[in-house]
């Protein structure tokens, strides 16, 4: 008899869905007058995208050193496993949209984008290029309905403590 995994059958495909919010990234490419990098560049921030989609990137500001790029069609997904991280991103001091972005043809591209705190984090931690920009107001309570839907924290562990049964355990002397 076999016990590995299973589908289960009859499940809600409404556990399954995810939330969405359509967005475009900014992206801000800074020259330097540097021997060894000639450039600098970051996520600047995320608006609401109605750009339909396969919309190109567009150049939305150039001056003498700064010029600042457009990139539509990206969307933020809430996922049940994540509620956590969206918890302690909308409860922290300056809530953030966390951007994965990549080098291609010589421009700073975005890939990932999530307003999970942890998943931010683990992105962060991995090597990659994550810049955290100001979550813009209007997300704050389509998280929070979320979050308020789906998160559940768990209940804190009663400590133990060391009681007169433990001693001279654990190579303490007797």
């Amino acid at each position: 008899m076999r016990t590995g995994w299973r589908r289960i059958r009859n499940m809600p495909t409404a556990s399954i869905q995810a939330a969405t919010y359509a967005i475009a990234v900014i992206m801000e490419r800074i020259a330097l007058d540097n021997r060894w990098v000639t450039e600098q560049w970051e996520a600047r921030g995320v608006v609401h995208d109605t750009s339909p989609p396969g919309t190109a990137s567009q150049i939305i500001v150039r001056q003498d050193k700064l010029t600042q790029y457009l990139f539509p069609g990206h969307v933020i997904r809430l996922q049940r496993d994540e509620a956590e991280g969206y918890y302690l991103n909308i409860t922290s001091p300056q809530p953030k949209v966390f951007v994965l972005w990549r080098m291609h043809d010589d421009v700073a591209r975005p890939e990932f984008i999530t307003v999970s705190y942890n998943e931010g984090t683990r992105w962060a931690d991995s090597g990659d290029n994550v810049d955290g920009v100001p979550l813009p107001v209007e997300l704050m309570q389509w998280i929070g309905e979320f979050v308020e839907q789906h998160y559940r924290p768990e209940p804190q562990k009663k400590k133990r403590y060391a009681s007169n049964k433990d001693r001279g355990r654990m190579g303490r002397p007797e």
